[in-house]
């Protein structure tokens, strides 16, 4: 797995390790530090996913059959960066599904993104196939990373299986750089100063996910039968939508004193060109995807974990 520092990395590691052995599961990471029950756990190794024939032997050295590339830049960091933005988004998962035309990967998950859509797309309900205009760098390289994986599908019978993300929250890995990191920051800050000023307005609405459905998500894609997967461009993917100042008001209700103020800043225009409701029914009738976690469950649960962690302290 590379990207295994990053917030999905860190919470699928442990999970496919727990799934497959502790000594099946490599994590690869290049940026940031790798979190200890990730590096205690079982094999790792630095790796930098822009360098083909590092990636190439880390592949051919350890029989890898399966490989989970994470690594990305993400929106808001992709912004302030668009050229590192390609190479590392684009460029390297080039590379990964050139080494699994000529390897013993079986199976490969990479990750795209609600930022493949655009102004243009449909804000309610965004279906599966529609108009993608994404006005990020970000959402280009995952716009062109699904043709991408569509084509090594179609051309070259690459077992590539993707999803488009939402807004991911999650306790154990907070990484940064994305529009939707309110929707984490909001908890630390909650239980860390008892306010948040927040980036975006409080009427806007994004699609987010409770980190343990997200990872379940990906295992359920990923173990499914290759007869039942319909789309190699991206799944659309969903669990919930609200505003900020519904999150808000939610962690108001459990902390006690907590305040939100609301001041945007360039990320809400990035945020007003992406979809407020997602229709993932293709997801729920190829493999049986169903989310577990509403707006209250994830509230309990982050705080609850947020406060296990420390970072209320």
């Amino acid at each position: 797995m590379t990207g295994a520092a990053g917030q999905v990395g860190t919470d699928l590691v442990p999970v496919l390790r727990r799934r497959h052995g502790q000594e099946a599961v490599i994590a690869a990471w290049h940026r940031g530090r790798l979190a200890d029950e990730v590096a205690e756990s079982g094999p790792a190794m630095e790796l930098d996913v822009t360098d083909p024939a590092a990636f190439q032997d880390a592949v051919a050295a350890n029989g890898i059959t399966q490989v989970y590339h994470l690594a990305t830049l993400l929106s808001a960091a992709g912004e302030t960066d668009p050229d590192r933005a390609w190479t590392v988004n684009l460029g390297s998962l080039r590379t990964v599904l050139d080494i699994a035309r000529r390897s013993t990967v079986e199976r490969l998950f990479w990750p795209s993104s609600i930022a493949v859509f655009g102004p243009t797309s449909p804000r309610h309900g965004t279906p599966q196939e529609t108009v993608l205009e994404p006005t990020t760098m970000y959402g280009v390289t995952k716009l062109a990373g699904e043709a991408l994986c569509r084509y090594y599908a179609l051309r070259f019978g690459i077992d590539v299986r993707s999803l488009r993300y939402p807004g991911l929250v999650s306790y154990s890995r907070f990484s940064g750089g994305g529009t939707t990191d309110y929707s984490v920051e909001m908890f630390l800050h909650a239980l860390r100063t008892g306010s948040y000023r927040c980036f975006v307005r409080e009427d806007t609405v994004l699609p987010l996910m409770f980190m343990e459905d997200a990872l379940r998500a990906t295992v359920e894609l990923m173990t499914a039968p290759a007869a039942a997967i319909t789309v190699r461009g991206s799944y659309n993917l969903t669990a919930l939508s609200f505003t900020a100042g519904e999150l808000a008001a939610a962690i108001a209700r459990r902390v006690p004193g907590f305040s939100c103020t609301f001041e945007p800043d360039f990320r809400q225009a990035i945020a007003d060109s992406w979809p407020a409701t997602i229709d993932d029914s293709r997801a729920r009738r190829d493999w049986g995807w169903r989310p577990r976690f509403d707006l209250d469950a994830m509230t309990d649960a982050m705080l609850e974990g947020v406060a296990r962690l420390g970072a209320g302290a």
